[in-house]
């Protein structure tokens, strides 16, 4: 049941995912250069799809690594579909 992220948007370092009713996005910040800024690193985060709410950033962000941002967004998406 992982999540199958692709480039939302071609000139940015912005992923998207979504499953069971979820959103989930990991974007690449730096403190320079395009793009979002902040401390270096892929910051994960998830809302859900039908309700009009703002996105929750995943604990842990930002992560060094996509991988372990896509890692954090899979056992997030695990966690609350137990909730449901």
């Amino acid at each position: 049941m992982s999540l199958q992220f692709h480039r939302a948007v071609e000139d940015m370092e912005i992923w998207s995912a979504g499953n069971d009713g979820f959103s989930f996005v990991i974007t690449y910040e730096s403190p320079a250069g395009p793009g979002f800024h902040g401390r270096p690193g892929y910051v994960a985060s998830w809302r859900p799809l039908y309700q009009s709410r703002g996105a929750i950033k995943i604990g842990g962000s930002p992560f060094k690594t996509f991988a372990e941002a896509e890692e954090a967004c899979d056992t997030m998406l695990k966690h609350l579909m137990r909730q449901n």
